[in-house]
């Protein structure tokens, strides 16, 4: 018996560092050590290994898969105490896995006054009177997720709305990008602004073009202006909003996520650590998580052993805060994304490089040294070419290294920079959902762009054709978390509301197979967990979920429809349960 636990032992530990097919790899059963405690058979197994290949029974032991295959093959694994839930023609993925999302802090806004469901200014209106109501004693009024489209033809909001509810408490709401404030009059007296406040070093603060009084709208690092006088937020809040974005995620089947910000300077963002910390060491933290640890654009090299002592502390159980998040620009609809040609209808304005082309080759350089994932935010096609060329930079002072360096949201392509991502190794990290015909793209953001921008508007399927290795990740709260819409935007580039309309650059779309394994084996390589998630595969971590509907059946229209009903992490369940499988 106890040389049988060993034999196991071994073939699984041998099974995961050589990351072997299911086909060439099993652990041997033949005796009650060698069963598996779960069995989940008759289902449709899209195993996304590297065939893409479909199975019909996955058997799990422990933590781990121990046999994925024929319905005939799993028989070999049931034991006396083995469960066996018959799917039913269910299908069957891989966790989930998220290559950008901002949890804690949009866990927080949720928990505050979320605005993101709510599309025009007499809802925002509404809903932030009834979050002052709800919390009378709170200092400020704070909130996310208004919409610049609700503001056309700008973009941009005014404070005399706020003023209008709110005159006497100061206000303080993100946008759902994250790159914009909308304020009152009392936010900004509290702060000090007016009219002869000088815009801050890469910010703006956003004027009456007649009188030059501030309107209530702040750009990029203006709006720290305001943001400084915030009352902290309280670890146990930050702790609450990571709760509510964990139980989302796994009913979202995600299992695994890099948090894209966090900061180790100001209240929350810093806390945020603390936060998932303390979920691990209880045992509370139900998914693998790594943390885009914030370079500070207003400092240089002088915060590098900061980074490194936070790398040293904050990795280990299921968190890992090896990458580092730097932004380059800011985003098109506010004319802050830094773009190669003038925006039209300025005089010559390429929008905001956030750090000078030349320093971010050398801050890259040393970040990649100190052996550092780097993950860029770059929108503009002139923030893209400065990230990749701070890449090129970084491999010729350093040499090739398995660095795994991604650029987050990449909106506006020279096609040129197109093929750089695979010759570099940088992985081309979208957010999916936002590749189709809304009022961002096509009120606010390509009116303002060069005659053809529109063609190399997220060229997803290019990239996938490149050879790139493309992932995705959602950017919640800045949009929905829920990895089937997007994946049905990929797919259809279109909607996913139903809402209509003609396919956005149909050329760009991908297949669905590509879609799935933006959100499994690719997010897992940017992850550096591809040997042990983002596939079923013997030997890999039993992360998986359940799916209401096999994918590869239904409309590309009805993606977004479907719905997890069971995710394991580890073989256990953190969303759903066995039992309602058996129903």
């Amino acid at each position: 018996m106890l040389a049988d636990r060993s034999l196991s032992r071994t073939l699984a530990a041998i099974c995961v560092s050589l990351a072997l097919a299911a086909a060439g790899c099993s652990i041997p059963p033949g005796t009650d050590s060698g069963s598996a405690d779960l069995v989940l058979r008759g289902g449709a197994v899209y195993t996304v290994d590297a065939a893409r290949s479909w199975a019909e029974a996955v058997a799990i032991r422990g933590e781990r898969i121990v046999y994925v295959g024929a319905e005939g093959g799993v028989s070999a694994y049931i034991g006396p105490r083995t469960r066996v839930v018959d799917l039913k023609g269910k299908m069957v993925l891989p966790g989930l896995q998220d290559a950008h999302i901002h949890p804690p802090g949009s866990g927080v806004g949720q928990l505050t006054c979320a605005l993101q469901d709510l599309t025009t200014q007499a809802e925002y209106l509404q809903a932030i009177a009834e979050c002052a109501k709800r919390r009378p004693n709170a200092p400020w009024v704070r909130g996310e997720g208004w919409s610049l489209s609700a503001f056309m033809p700008t973009g941009i909001p005014d404070k005399r709305l706020l003023d209008a509810i709110l005159p006497d408490r100061p206000v303080y709401l993100d946008s759902s990008d994250g790159h914009t404030a909308w304020v009152n009059s009392k936010a900004l007296e509290i702060a000090g602004i007016t009219k002869e406040t000088p815009d801050p070093p890469s910010g703006r603060i956003d004027r009456d073009p007649k009188t030059g009084e501030p309107v209530g709208s702040l750009q990029e690092s203006a709006m720290g202006l305001v943001g400084a006088h915030l009352p902290a937020i309280t670890p146990a809040e930050i702790e609450a909003g990571l709760r509510y974005a964990l139980k989302m995620l796994n009913g979202y089947g995600v299992t695994s996520f890099q948090d894209a910000v966090v900061s180790l300077e100001g209240d929350s963002a810093s806390r945020s650590l603390d936060a998932y910390r303390s979920l691990d060491e209880r045992g509370e933290l139900t998914a693998r998580v790594v943390l885009s640890l914030l370079w500070n654009q207003d400092k240089g090299e002088e915060q590098l052993p900061a980074l490194i002592e936070a790398r040293r502390n904050a990795t280990r159980g299921r968190v890992r805060a090896t990458t580092v998040k730097i932004f380059q620009d800011g985003v098109l609809e506010a004319q802050t994304a830094a773009v190669l040609e003038p925006y039209v209808g300025t005089d010559g304005d390429t929008g905001m490089a956030l750090i000078e082309p030349e320093l971010l080759k050398r801050y890259v350089t040393r970040l990649d040294a100190e052996g550092f994932q780097v993950h860029f935010h770059a929108i503009g096609d002139a923030a893209i070419r400065h990230c990749l060329d701070a890449v090129e930079a970084a491999r010729d002072a350093n040499g090739v290294r398995d660095s795994r360096h991604h650029i987050s949201h990449i909106q506006l392509f020279h096609p040129d920079d197109i093929p750089r991502f695979r010759q570099l190794g940088v992985v081309a990290n979208f957010q999916p959902l936002w590749a189709y015909a809304d009022e961002y793209i096509t009120e606010l953001a390509l009116p303002f762009l060069y005659p053809g921008a529109a063609r190399w508007t997220y060229p997803i399927g290019s990239l996938f054709r490149s050879g790139a290795v493309v992932a995705f990740g959602s950017d919640w709260s800045v949009s929905s978390a829920n990895p089937f819409e997007e994946m049905e935007v990929a797919v259809t580039r279109m909607n996913a509301d139903g809402s209509g309309g003609e396919p956005f650059i149909p050329e760009e779309r991908i297949d669905l197979r590509d879609a799935i394994a933006g959100f499994t084996i690719n997010a897992a390589y940017v992850n550096f967990q591809e040997d042990s998630t983002g596939s079923l595969e013997p030997g890999k971590l039993a992360d998986l979920i359940v799916v209401d509907r096999n994918l590869f059946e239904i409309d590309p229209t009805e993606i977004s429809e479907a719905k997890v009903l069971l995710t394991l992490l580890d073989g256990l369940p953190v969303h759903g349960s066995l039992e309602s499988l058996e129903r």
